[in-house]
């Protein structure tokens, strides 16, 4: 079928370059302005965290979204008239504004906490009408209203600020991996090929790809909630993975042109290297379908993205492709600048016959090598950013630090409990239940304070609070009265337990866990949330999920090369080395961004954990990216093996026929992810670095080392399968 459509392909070869110009012309105007449309955040799941909030909201009338100002003055305290007429005159232009709800300060509102101890820096609240998204259209106009006073420090930060900062950052990265990645990809192209022509012609492809996706993002975006990062993988996986593409069927092409028509060796390059190229793109998108399974919109987008970009790299290097190359012919070695190099490498030829004198040496070898780089993820901590997420000169990220420095971690993200009684949470029986709860809490040793409807007078007893909140109409203090009522609403209440801990420090975490626990047991009924508890819920969830995950992607890839190769046996160790070369990256990902070894040469500085995301995006990227070179290797085996029966000769024919040619493809795909280390945002630089690794390691010591060791080990073996399945062989063509 391929090869007939390789036919065509020459035949309508104008009509074809037509189709996808036009869509190139429809997706340029949309593609740059696609990062106008994506979204921060994380997205929201029915957790626990995210029903306390909703409630919060629906009863409290919380506002959704908010900016947080610090203020800071070398020399006057926050209460001197002069700091307050300096914080005033900043703030003044927001106060009018219609998407302002309401500006709280430490000197309208009375609140002393929002000083810090030391006196020098304030900050103030500033309350948005509208949820998430009208706050974000809206921040970049608001920002620039709040100007700096003489002699101050001024910065915006909170969840806003942070998510604004985050999509420049993520731009701004990507522009720059951009800048860095086409010269590079196009100088290996030269030396793969030799010419400039044949190495435009893959980057040429890719180009269009990321083009066309991001036009399609763009458009998408506007109805589906789809996450920042979904660029930069787009253009990841896009421009490398449609490089590689085209790399094979242009080599191909090369090879076959020299003794066959133009016609005929474009239909020969298609139908043997399309059927590796479209399984390869397969696997890639079983793998990416994963992510679809995960309730959080920022997976599930970048799910969305990856698949995109595959789908249509796979259409562009089967469709454009080679009707360009028909276009081109035997120009397609034009301008040369290396000598033409030879498809056979006697080099591979030699490694393959070395490595099948001592197999078991080398499994040993490779096999502890692998598990050596992966022994460190045993060490794995999982958390998740805030500000840190931030390059270090990100206003929002150093607002956020000082907050943490001046009043304390804990201070500025404290744990959020919503307390409801069915009967009423006034009731002389809730309100001592209420208070034994709130107590207990306040006399945890991790606990920094405790603020509720009992606690606002610490001299008052149990009994003293249910009579005084029995009747809150008589209350004789206006500001006692009015804390009561801005606190309950019927039957619910909500307490803020600070801790002495950061957000996201151990001692946090289990004081979330015995909330949750101990709650109930006061008859109450209890739900969590604030930072911390919407970090562990995300997490808890992701990785509630993440087992069925992976059985799905990795069966579901079983199946799909059980049908390519036509053996159990083949698939199954595909997948098994595919783990392990999935487990060494995650094991160098915790020694370099867990622990911060290299952290001064990749420019950032360690958090002391794992970033959640990382180790799920990773293997759903890796597990369908890494069997591209499995698939090109065995395909060209199988093909001997199937015309000679000799598998010691298979394994030595494919490795050396394929070898170049994955060592290519892996390396483009190597040079465009690492060229995200240059980038400030440390999420997408372990990304970057992740996929760079685990691709250099599968095409070096898993598939030309590990491959051929384990074939010569298991043999015939290698070739085993049921009756049903060997029924019907399909023809099997070389890369």
């Amino acid at each position: 079928m391929l090869y007939r459509w390789g036919l065509q392909a020459v035949r309508w070869r104008w009509a074809i370059l037509g189709v996808w110009a036009v869509l190139l012309l429809l997706a340029l105007p949309f593609a740059p302005r696609a990062s106008l449309w994506l979204k921060s955040g994380f997205g929201r799941a029915d957790v626990e965290s995210e029903r306390a909030l909703a409630l919060l909201k629906e009863r409290f009338h919380i506002a959704e979204a908010s900016i947080t100002f610090v203020f800071q003055h070398p020399t006057l305290h926050a209460t001197d008239p002069a700091f307050i007429a300096l914080e005033e005159a900043a703030l003044a232009p927001l106060r009018t504004h219609p998407a302002v709800r309401q500006v709280i300060t430490h000197y309208a509102g009375a609140n002393p906490r929002m000083v810090s101890p030391e006196g020098r820096t304030a900050y103030a609240v500033v309350l948005l009408q509208g949820g998430i998204d009208e706050a974000m259209d809206i921040y970049h106009d608001l920002r620039p209203l709040v100007t700096t006073p003489p002699g101050m420090q001024v910065w915006a930060t909170g969840g806003i600020p942070i998510f604004a900062d985050l999509n420049r950052a993520a731009e701004r990265d990507l522009r720059k991996a951009e800048v860095v990645t086409f010269p590079v990809v196009l100088v290996a192209l030269v030396l793969v090929f030799g010419g400039l022509v044949a190495a435009v012609v893959p980057l040429l492809i890719g180009g269009v790809s990321v083009a066309i996706t991001l036009g399609i993002i763009s458009w998408l975006a506007r109805t589906t909630d789809l996450s920042v990062f979904t660029l930069n993988i787009v253009t990841v996986l896009g421009l490398g993975l449609a490089v590689d593409y085209a790399l094979l069927v242009v080599s191909r092409f090369r090879e076959e042109i020299r003794h066959r028509s133009k016609e005929e060796a474009i239909a020969v390059a298609v139908d043997r290297a399309g059927r590796a190229l479209f399984f390869s793109g397969l696997t890639t998108l079983v793998g990416l379908s994963g992510l679809m399974l995960f309730r959080y919109m920022m997976l599930r987008s970048i799910g969305i993205g990856g698949m995109l970009v595959v789908g249509v790299s796979m259409a562009c290097a089967l469709t454009a492709l080679p009707a360009l190359l028909a276009v081109l012919g035997t120009k397609v070695n034009a301008l040369p600048v290396l000598p033409l190099r030879e498809a056979q490498e006697v080099w591979w030829r030699r490694i393959a016959l070395g490595v099948m004198r001592r197999p078991l040496v080398v499994i040993g070898v490779v096999g502890a090598f692998l598990i050596l780089l992966g022994v460190p993820f045993l060490r794995v901590r999982i958390g998740a950013p805030w500000a840190s997420i931030l390059p270090p000169g990100a206003e929002a990220r150093q607002g956020w630090e000082v907050l943490a420095r001046e009043f304390g971690e804990g201070e500025v993200a404290p744990i959020v409990v919503t307390v409801q009684d069915a009967r009423g949470i006034l009731r002389p029986e809730a309100v001592a239940r209420l208070y034994d709860f709130a107590h207990a809490l306040a006399q945890d040793p991790r606990v920094a304070r405790v603020e509720s409807l009992v606690t606002l007078d610490p001299r008052l007893t149990r009994e003293q609070y249910a009579l005084l909140l029995s009747n809150p109409q008589a209350i004789p203090l206006p500001e006692v009265r009015n804390a009561v009522e801005s606190l309950v609403r019927s039957d619910t209440t909500y307490i803020r337990v600070f801790s002495k801990h950061p957000p996201l420090a151990e001692e946090t975490k289990a004081l979330v866990r015995r909330i949750r626990q101990e709650g109930p047991s006061y008859g109450l009924q209890v739900m969590v949330t604030g930072a911390t508890a919407d970090i562990m819920d995300a997490v808890d969830l992701m990785y509630g999920q993440f087992p069925w995950v992976v059985a799905y992607v990795a069966g579901a890839i079983y199946i799909c090369l059980l049908f390519l190769f036509r053996s159990v046996v083949l698939p199954l160790k595909a997948v098994l080395m595919n783990t392990l070369s999935i487990l060494a990256s995650y094991g160098a990902l915790v020694f370099i961004f867990q622990e911060g070894h290299f952290g001064g040469l990749l420019r950032f500085q360690a958090e002391g954990y794992t970033e959640s995301t990382v180790p799920i995006l990773l293997f759903c990227i890796l597990y369908g990216l890494s069997m591209d070179y499995e698939v090109f290797l065995l395909s060209r085996i199988k093909e001997e093996y199937d015309a000679s029966g000799d598998n010691t000769h298979s394994v030595v024919v494919g490795l050396e026929r394929t070898g170049r040619i994955v060592t290519s493809a892996a390396f483009i795909l190597f040079v465009v992810n690492a060229s995200f280390v240059i980038g400030d945002v440390v999420l997408i630089k372990a990304l970057g670095v992740g996929i760079a690794l685990a691709v250099l390691l599968d095409a070096t010591v898993v598939r030309a080392l590990l491959v051929p060791a384990t074939m010569q080990v298991l043999g015939v073996w290698n070739w085993w399968a049921p009756g049903w399945l060997k029924g019907r062989t399909p023809s099997h063509s070389p890369v």
